[in-house]
């Protein structure tokens, strides 16, 4: 029988094993390697890691059995394909403290989950790549239910579309979208975890107004929110469909709509998207 590495050498393709690279050992960069790991879709002997001098890619590396690096040039010329996972505001400073940084990234797929960093200046950030991507995951991924746009300076190879596949799927879904629609994407399923939280808090709240200990009410507002959106996407009817099944001719769901219409719930719903949609593009 083979075990470990061996076994994902049996069953997994070729480009599986091309050596990949994580500049950036943070939140987005751990979730990726538990989902490659658990989901067994990357041998941990492929995986490399670094990090700003804070303990995170150590961490990492001690905690997933992948290998670490202090050197960040290394850990791109040692890899085929390297996932920026640095915190935003730092790229400028990578790129200044990393001057061979345009020769080493050459012919490199370069995979960026830098949230409102465009296409254009990941090319000038690494213009000799092979071809760069640009994700936008969002929190859930950190437990595999996360859902991933990404978009890509020029027409992905297949095997550069196998692996952005592979590593993003191991967030969750992942869709490909043109870059236009990256700050919209930001504003929905980047930001929406946080709407949903608030809203979570919201019911939780009500339920104490209501009389009830707030452990009951955080307990009751998670699971209610946890079955609607699992019966939304496994039902296959619409939002409005599923409510109007729920709010019965004159009873108790239709008053607390009621307020919640009067209120401009939706419209509350579609200014925040727009704020937040707004701020990405600035």
């Amino acid at each position: 029988r083979v075990h470990g590495d061996l076994a994902l050498v049996a069953l997994m393709p070729a480009f599986a094993f091309r050596r990949l690279g994580f500049l950036g050992s943070g939140r987005m960069a751990t979730a990726m390697v538990h989902g490659l790991i658990r989901q067994r879709k990357y041998p941990k002997t492929h995986i490399v890691c670094t990090s700003a001098p804070d303990g995170t890619g150590e961490k990492l590396a001690s905690e997933y059995g992948i290998m670490y690096s202090p050197s960040a040039e290394k850990v791109v010329k040692d890899s085929e394909v390297v996932v920026v996972a640095c915190k935003p505001q730092n790229l400028k400073d990578l790129v200044a403290s990393y001057p061979a940084l345009r020769e080493d990234s050459r012919d490199k797929l370069m995979l960026s989950c830098l949230a409102g960093v465009s296409l254009d200046t990941l090319r000038a950030a690494f213009p000799l790549a092979r071809n760069i991507s640009r994700s936008m995951p969002n929190t859930p991924g950190a437990i595999g239910h996360g859902i991933t746009a990404f978009c890509s300076h020029s027409v992905l190879s297949l095997q550069d579309s196998e692996s952005v596949a592979l590593i993003l799927g191991s967030l969750g879904k992942a869709v490909p979208l043109p870059e236009s629609q990256m700050d919209a994407v930001t504003a929905v399923s980047g930001s929406g975890p946080a709407y949903v939280f608030e809203f979570v808090a919201a019911l939780r709240d009500g339920a104490v107004a209501a009389g009830l200990d707030e452990d009951v009410g955080y307990e009751l507002a998670v699971e209610t929110v946890i079955g609607s959106a699992l019966l939304l996407q496994q039902s296959g009817l619409t939002p409005e469909a599923l409510r109007d099944q729920v709010a019965s001719p004159g009873g108790t769901t239709l008053a607390g709509l009621k307020i919640m219409g009067e209120r401009k719930f939706r419209d509350v719903i579609r200014e925040t998207v727009r704020a937040a949609q707004i701020r990405s593009i600035e």
